[in-house]
């Protein structure tokens, strides 16, 4: 797994969009119990902490200790600096393993041999992240121009499989289908620089052409931006849900 959000920890925690309720009521809706979840790649811990308001006991996992260093903290939730492929953990363990917008990093084939020995009986598998944002008018316009040609050379090939909604990775479970939502907030345009300073590729970006994109792509967005305070930021949500087979 590639370790690309350390150097963005602290903008990632504050920035970045949280998952709907909805999401959270659609998996509930699945388990017949609530003891254990694990959180895998779970980056800011939010989606740890959401789960720590139904579970018993919630293990949240990242690669990065700079990630998980600006996580909140709960009784119940335990933070573990390691790696997807590399949990060791009971067998039958689980009711829940939860990754929010990282499957696409794993190594599939050892991270779902991972999950098939930790899950019990009945236990649920779901991943899930959110595709490019959407905004309405120029704002919008801006965002894909930034994202497909100032920094879409330099996204990880990963990318793809947010792109492709997620229905082109490997899930070798038993599915259910995905619920239909998506997240919207009310940004303003210094919310939106920051979301976009926690990209990879803007990273990538910074380290080959020595300056940041999104300070030089600012007045553009300015423009675009039209002098209004805040605007709509839509994310459709995607993702895939499983049992074991």
């Amino acid at each position: 797994m590639k370790d690309n959000f350390s150097k963005q920890a602290e903008e990632y925690a504050q920035f970045r969009p949280g998952y709907p309720a909805g999401l959270y009521e659609a998996l509930y809706a699945m388990l017949p119990r609530y003891q254990r979840a694990w959180d895998c790649g779970t980056g800011n811990g939010q989606v740890a902490v959401m789960l720590a308001g139904r579970f018993r006991e919630v293990l949240a996992t990242d690669l990065s200790a700079r990630q998980i260093q600006h996580a909140p903290q709960r009784e119940n939730i335990s933070y573990l600096v390691q790696a997807a492929e590399h949990g060791v953990f009971p067998r039958r363990h689980f009711d829940l393993v939860t990754v929010g917008q990282a499957i696409h990093w794993f190594d599939f084939g050892r991270f779902y041999a991972v999950v098939r020995r930790v899950l019990r009986p009945a236990g649920v598998i779901a991943v899930f992240g959110y595709g490019l944002l959407k905004i309405e008018g120029p704002a919008g316009e801006a965002v894909r121009h930034f994202h497909q040609n100032i920094v879409g050379p330099y996204w990880d090939s990963e990318r793809r499989y947010i792109d492709e909604a997620y229905r082109t990775i490997p899930f070798p479970f038993e599915e259910t289908p995905f619920p239909c939502l998506e997240m919207a907030y009310r940004w303003d345009l210094e919310h939106l620089t920051g979301y976009l300073n926690t990209w990879s590729a803007v990273r990538h970006f910074e380290q080959k052409r020595g300056y940041n994109p999104v300070a030089f792509f600012r007045k553009d967005l300015e423009q675009a931006w039209g002098g209004k305070g805040e605007q709509v930021a839509r994310f459709p949500l995607i993702g895939r849900l499983g049992r074991l087979e």
